[in-house]
């Protein structure tokens, strides 16, 4: 059976995916008239929902509460416990979430417009004009005007010899575990394998991080020092400078060989970078390129190579954020049904759920200095920042990068308990071209974290110690 575009005068798009980018695109060309075909082999709703953002949040969420209630800086005046973990029914209470959110924002939303026909099975490109989904009843062909590949990724699997032949986690397994391990290796160094580290380790696990070089390596050297110390504060250990070169399991042990000597472990979590989703898929048939690990190549507008199919999300060569994949989704969208929008990313903001918090936005010194601009920064301990300090929390820094001479805003790193709230502060002053003295000059509320952008900007020029609590 073959579905075709000539019923109808409105342009028909098809879309190759169920996720951020995916709905975006779809709601979006709809919105701009023209029908929908959206393909979806697996679940619907990607990652983010399913087995990404939405259940790590929650584990994340939970295990804090846990850290909490063992320890906190007022354990003197509020008496601690040891929590009781009952990971099973942890798993129900996120499972209904992710269930109701998938419906609420995915399921039931195709289900009611009527722009948007939902076709399951997996799709590969024919030619560049039409695509072959494989269902369950025999295939089906779809012809298109245009096409949106949002495919997404998944786990990468390191070449460790002996690997593959155990049972290890990838962030898939790890979250739909119904137990903690006793022990935890976790090969990896970056934000999936940190975030969920700190989580199993304050739902009880003793956890051991195998880091190739050192945490968040690729980010400002002072972003992985102060993780580093704040997961060695709790017990975390981090092997730096680490990696398995085998991996065994046997008795129910894992049992890994590294430069350090050998690690046991009950479970394994490898989390080491995601794969973009599109071996499958017959790319060459429709002329269109990808980079060496398989992901899309795509200009600011979203297109490929060829200019009737468009990409965005994780299966291509943009950062793997779920927002970056919605917004480059909705653009796609624009673009195929006439429009010229285009995708900046020069402001794009991160955070990373650990506890402290990462959250950076715009250039680090060392990306500035690549980019041949001298610039000027300023470091700031958050023992410095009155909120942290009425929380007896004072882990981690807020830093600014400027450009010497203007002391235009070019980038925020910030490690700290809700950096990922006052981030966006940072990310909405460097879109306004704001000069550290025109963010030290603006009001902001008083015990706050987000008032600590505001003294880092001071500290451009004068010494904060000095200033009372409120000084402008």
């Amino acid at each position: 059976m073959t579905l075709t575009n000539k019923s109808e005068s409105r342009p028909h798009i098809a879309v190759i995916g169920s996720g951020g980018a995916a709905m975006a695109c779809a709601l979006k060309a709809a919105e701009r008239g023209a029908r929908v075909t959206l393909i979806e082999r697996g679940a619907i709703g990607g990652t983010c929902v399913n087995v990404g953002c939405v259940p790590s949040k929650i584990m994340i969420r939970a295990a804090h509460i846990a850290h909490l209630r063992r320890e906190s800086p007022f354990d003197g005046g509020i008496a601690a416990a040891v929590p009781a973990i009952l990971r099973s029914r942890l798993l129900v209470q996120q499972q209904a979430r992710v269930d109701e959110l998938r419906h609420a924002k995915y399921e039931g939303i195709l289900a009611s417009n009527p722009d948007i026909d939902l076709l399951r099975g997996a799709a590969r490109f024919k030619d560049d004009r039409s695509l072959v989904v494989q269902r369950a009843g025999g295939e089906r062909e779809v012809a298109f005007d245009r096409c949106l590949i949002a495919t997404g990724a998944s786990p990468a699997v390191p070449p460790v010899p002996g690997l593959a032949d155990t049972p290890f986690w990838t962030s898939t397994e790890a979250l739909a575990s119904d137990t903690i391990p006793a022990r935890l290796a976790v090969i990896g160094s970056s934000v999936v394998a940190l975030e969920l580290a700190q989580a199993f380790a304050r739902l009880g696990s003793r956890v051991t991080i195998l880091a190739r070089h050192t945490l968040f390596f690729r980010e400002d050297p002072a972003i992985g020092e102060a993780i580093t110390a704040a997961f060695r504060a709790e017990g975390i250990a981090v092997l730096e400078h680490a990696q398995a070169s085998r991996v065994a399991h046997a008795n129910g042990e894992f049992v890994l060989a590294t430069g350090q000597g050998e690690l046991r472990a009950d479970r394994l979590l490898v989390a080491t970078g995601r794969t973009p989703n599109t071996h499958d898929l017959n790319l060459a048939a429709a002329g269109v390129a990808v980079g060496a690990v398989g992901a899309i190549v795509i200009d600011a507008g979203m297109r490929t190579g060829n200019p009737r199919i468009y990409a965005a999300g994780d299966c291509t060569d943009q950062p793997q954020f779920v927002y970056v994949a919605a917004a480059a989704g909705s653009r796609a969208a624009i673009n195929m049904t006439g429009g010229a929008a285009v995708l900046d990313l020069a402001a794009m903001p991160t955070v990373v759920f650990t506890d402290p918090q990462v959250a950076t936005v715009g250039l680090s010194e060392a990306q500035a200095r690549h980019d041949g601009i001298e610039t000027d920064s300023r470091l700031l301990t958050l023992d410095n920042v009155p909120r942290a300090l009425v929380n007896f929390d004072t882990r981690g820094f807020i830093k600014l990068v400027a450009e010497a001479g203007s002391g235009r805003l070019l980038g925020v790193q910030a490690v700290a308990p809700e950096a990922g709230e006052l981030i966006q502060t940072a990310v909405l002053a460097i879109r306004a071209k704001m000069t550290v003295r025109e963010l030290a000059d603006q009001l902001f509320p008083y015990l706050t974290m987000v008032e600590g952008l505001k003294l880092a900007a001071q500290t451009f020029g004068k010494d904060v110690k000095q200033l009372s609590c409120c000084a402008a």
